[in-house]
């Protein structure tokens, strides 16, 4: 049996997600602040390199401010993630065009999971947006 557009057995994942997606925004949030030229390699390029360090700077900031705010379920919190979501994109799409090429450090230079990276966007996009406050349409409708 289904509630509104989302089953029940939906409902766990879709209560989790914001709290997985702020634990993983802590985390890089603070990488990107104490370690920030581990990002400057997957920059990417039609940015002037003298801007990379502070736009890192700038969404790790931002990665720690949504973490809040998905924790407490703010509601600007899921517009917000979503929004440095798509803002990083650019960054994970040229790790990936540089897999294997030797120029990102470690791990990050493989292409599988330089590739695999990229899909995983949507499923972040995906837990930033259960942290939104539903309509009142669909408050109506998972009630029916």
């Amino acid at each position: 049996m289904t509630t509104g557009v989302y089953s029940r057995a939906m409902s766990r994942p879709r209560k989790a997600a914001p709290t997985g997606l702020a634990l993983a925004f802590s985390a890089s949030g603070i990488v990107h602040v104490l370690r920030p030229q581990f990002f400057e390699s997957i920059m990417p390029r039609s940015i002037p390199a003298r801007h990379h360090r502070v736009l890192i700077y700038v969404s790790g900031v931002a990665e720690l401010i949504c973490a809040v705010g998905l924790f407490r379920r703010k509601p600007w919190a899921a517009a917000a993630s979503t929004a440095v979501l798509v803002g990083v994109f650019p960054a994970n799409v040229q790790m990936a065009l540089d897999a294997g090429s030797g120029r990102n450090p470690g791990a990050t230079d493989n292409a599988a999971l330089a590739w695999g990276r990229l899909p995983l966007q949507a499923v972040m996009i995906w837990a930033a947006r259960q942290a939104r406050v539903p309509s009142e349409d669909e408050v109506a409708g998972s009630a029916a």
